[in-house]
């Protein structure tokens, strides 16, 4: 029988195709699953990944609650022409403390995933007063109330131990002094600053909306942009990110 006569019987029996499909399929899910179940995680670890500090976290909840995300990326994809303006390539490590991860799905404005330390904490202030005063054009909506809202920081804790059931490394000493944390950090004139700098590398710690009182909503979500990008250091790239 010819190599051709007997390709006809899976052409002829429509039951054994099925049966012939499901097995090849079979083996290169085996090929494609059964690896993973060896590897302790499928993220390669970054140096300099650390979780959000309570003041960023807290920030990146009203990042979300404002539904920034369905505006702004915070996925830069490995094309010349997304490396040229935003910067390095997004790194899977870089997203694996979001819950959820804030990639986005549509661009009405620019990429975030490197927007940390590219403006000044006045321009971000200014901007979420007013975009059009900052970019003309602009079509982003205008978050006036954010420095004159108080941050409501009671449930920090909670929100940090639900981070943490989800796999997210927050210590029973981080949880501890979340509250203490986020206010010397808004604040940067509390001797605690040098706790949370050791217990968050590379936190930023100051006055991020520059109104007098106590910590307001701007404050956390300025401090959570302005570190976005900042942690690992993308030394093989040799561009210079335009956000403009």
């Amino acid at each position: 029988m010819s190599l051709w006569n007997k390709h006809q019987i899976f052409e002829k029996n429509s039951l054994i195709l099925v049966i012939g499909v499901l097995i090849v399929i079979s083996i290169g899910g085996l090929v494609e699953i059964l690896p993973l179940y060896y590897l302790k995680s499928t993220i390669e670890k970054v140096e300099g990944m650390r979780p959000y500090s309570p003041l960023e976290l807290a920030g990146r909840d009203i990042y979300v609650r404002e539904g920034c995300y369905n505006c702004h990326s915070q996925m830069i994809r490995s094309l010349r022409d997304e490396v040229e303006r935003y910067g390095h390539y997004s790194l899977a490590a870089e997203s694996m403390y979001d819950k959820p991860f804030q990639w986005g799905s549509k661009r009405n404005g620019p990429d975030l995933a490197r927007v940390g330390g590219k403006y000044s904490d006045a321009w971000h202030k200014d901007h979420l007063d007013n975009p059009r005063a900052m970019v003309p054009g602009s079509i982003m909506p205008a978050y006036p109330w954010l420095a004159k809202t108080a941050l409501d920081y009671r449930e920090i804790r909670s929100s940090m131990k639900v981070m943490a059931l989800q796999g997210v490394p927050y210590t029973p000493e981080m949880i501890e002094n979340a509250e203490k944390d986020l206010v010397a950090q808004a604040s940067a004139e509390s001797a605690d600053v040098e706790a949370v700098l050791q217990r968050y590398p590379k936190a930023q710690a100051r006055k991020f909306s520059g109104a007098n009182g106590p910590v307001n909503e701007a404050d956390a979500l300025i401090a959570y942009l302005q570190m976005l990008g900042t942690l690992v250091d993308f030394k093989m790239y040799d561009g210079k990110a335009n956000l403009r």
